[in-house]
């Protein structure tokens, strides 16, 4: 990938000479996992460094000043009004991760990861090099068969990730009695690790009406890297068991519960109340994401494939992800709740998707959001001369 500086993305050194000098910082981030990580970590820097600040999450994010306030983007570009840390080829937690280091300040190698992962991307890749190294050296994190979950419940854990769809994805039940045919011992090695690493392989694969694409879909969720004793067990990185597990996490609070990811990363010390919560809203989400999925009504068309479910707003994009991951053979997947009026989009490869979903609203008499990737768009309540079929059929034509 070839990066470019630009007065808005400005090199990691000089934006964060930038944010030393600032009075006071708003960063505002896109909702999903790596974008709330990159935010946790230069909230973290600027906290080390005596820096003030304001945080906060947005589906749709701009740029936050008043006065000499320094605003910053984080998961996107700015059009020009302010700084941005963007998301994409090159992770926006990559990126935050080499200015808290030009802050002097720690770049936690650990949450860096989880931004990487919940970027679609695994350790190592996309620039996470340094981050990886850094974790290795330190005894972090080590790799070892088997499947990324935060819990230390296989069944729980199994059944509301949402970095996998299997049949018995989003039914706990179902997942125990899987599990149980494995007969794995109390205490998991090396071995058994690998036969569960196969069967989640498998499952996926064979899951009804998966793509070609969900073989490849499920490799990041596989091999996971372990967080070690090394870390404290009083942050949030010492409550997940995995990086992965911990990057599903932050995705799902991103839209779900922004407020209690942000908090999470920022306190010095996480409370086991506090992780609980984040994990009971984790599980409730990624459950009622597969369930939503299951009973889904689909349509193939031509570039996108669409899934109509009943699901709330803050699950609607995780089944749109879900469905381009694992079920979609189109490079795009769109999911629709028509009774909530709301659509939720997905794409393979950058292709501004959140400006065509406000392009469509603003024809429809709705809202509008999204990255080059991902967006949605709902209509609005009162407004009874469109409806989510016609905006349906404006969105594919403008994808």
């Amino acid at each position: 990938m070839t990066e470019t500086t630009t007065v808005e993305t400005p090199a990691p050194d000089a934006l964060a000479a930038a944010l030393a000098d600032a009075p006071f910082v708003r960063l505002v981030a896109t909702d999903d996992g790596d974008a709330l990580a990159a935010t946790g970590l230069l909230a973290r820097a600027l906290r080390e460094r005596g820096v003030p600040f304001q945080a906060r999450v947005a589906a749709d994010p701009l740029p936050d000043t008043g006065g000499e306030d320094l605003g910053v983007t984080v998961g996107v570009s700015t059009d020009g009004s302010g700084y941005g840390v963007p998301g994409g080829a090159r992770p926006a937690s990559v990126t935050a991760a080499s200015i808290a280091r030009a802050l002097g300040a720690d770049s936690s190698p650990v949450i860096t990861l989880a931004g990487v992962v919940a970027a679609g991307s695994i350790p190592g890749a996309d620039g996470s090099d340094v981050a990886l190294a850094a974790a290795e050296e330190r005894s972090l994190v080590e790799r070892r068969p088997g499947v990324a979950i935060p819990t230390a419940d296989l069944s729980t854990g199994l059944a509301a990730s949402t970095l996998i769809h299997t049949p018995w994805s989003g039914d706990l039940e179902a997942t125990q009695a899987t599990l149980a045919e494995l007969a794995l011992p109390a205490e998991l090695d090396a071995g058994a690790h690998r036969r569960l690493a196969s069967l989640v392989a498998i499952d996926v694969a064979a899951a009804p009406g998966a793509s070609a694409n969900a073989a490849t879909a499920v490799e990041r969720a596989l091999s996971p890297y372990v967080i070690t004793d090394e870390v404290p067990s009083t942050t949030v990185s010492g409550h997940a068991r995995t990086i992965g597990g911990l990057a599903d996490v932050l995705d799902v609070l991103a839209r779900d519960a922004p407020g209690t990811g942000l908090a999470l990363l920022l306190a010095e010390e996480t409370a086991e109340a506090t992780w609980t919560a984040a994990l009971d809203r984790w599980r409730t989400h990624g459950m009622a994401a597969h369930r939503a999925l299951d009973t889904a009504t689909t349509g193939r068309y031509d570039g996108c494939l669409i899934a109509r479910v009943e699901a709330s707003p803050a699950v609607l994009p995780t089944v749109a992800r879900l469905t381009l991951a694992f079920l979609s053979p189109e490079p795009v997947a769109i999911a629709v709740d028509e009774s909530r009026g709301r659509v939720a989009v997905a794409a393979a490869e950058p292709q501004q998707v959140g400006a065509a979903c406000r392009a469509v609203a603003a024809e429809v008499d709705g809202t509008g959001w999204g990255t080059p990737t991902r967006g949605g768009l709902e209509l609005e309540a009162a407004a009874t001369e469109h409806t989510p079929a016609e905006a349906l059929a404006a969105l594919r034509e403008a994808l």
